[in-house]
């Protein structure tokens, strides 16, 4: 099962534990994971990278890594609208979400099987739909950045 990667993954990483020039091996992580057909992310999530360092490594891996949407998702969108149609969300909530590169994500996700990985939290608000809460009522599985890495039994040791 393969993992899509929400943009707060890599701005979080970028910004807090794994610094790209603190901790290339995360990064390169990423790319061999990606390799092995296990890490990916969306092409929208990628045009949110809009840092420079961020940018020039997501501008690097292309196609392979930020896969573009394709035929299946169809079926998964109208899925997950549904859903936070029929949710008690406020309207503009909804309108948001339906525009945001999280309903493209967790669809593509539904579609092919893959697990969601973000640093959002569920929640029981009504202002702003979350994506674990989503992959919840669509049954796509959701975990945090650290759940994944340890599953993939990640290692990041100094030579």
């Amino acid at each position: 099962m393969a993992y899509l990667l929400d943009s707060n993954v890599f701005i979080e990483a970028r910004n807090r534990h794994y610094g790209m020039d603190f901790c290339p091996a995360f990064w390169d992580w990423l790319a061999v994971q990606n390799a092995a057909g296990m890490v990916f992310s969306i092409e929208k999530v990628g045009d949110e990278l809009l840092d420079d360092d961020l940018a020039t490594w997501a501008t690097a891996r292309g196609n392979s890594f930020f896969l573009v949407p394709d035929p299946k998702m169809i079926g998964s969108l109208a899925v997950v609208s549904e859903w936070v149609k029929n949710r008690n969300y406020r309207p503009e909530a909804v309108s948001y979400f339906l525009g945001d590169t999280d309903f493209y994500l967790i669809a593509y996700a539904h579609a092919h099987g893959h697990v969601v990985v973000t640093h959002e939290v569920p929640s029981e608000g009504v202002k702003k739909v979350k994506i674990p809460d989503v992959c919840i009522g669509v049954k796509t599985k959701c975990v945090t950045p650290f759940e994944m890495l340890r599953r993939e039994k990640a290692r990041f040791v100094l030579g």
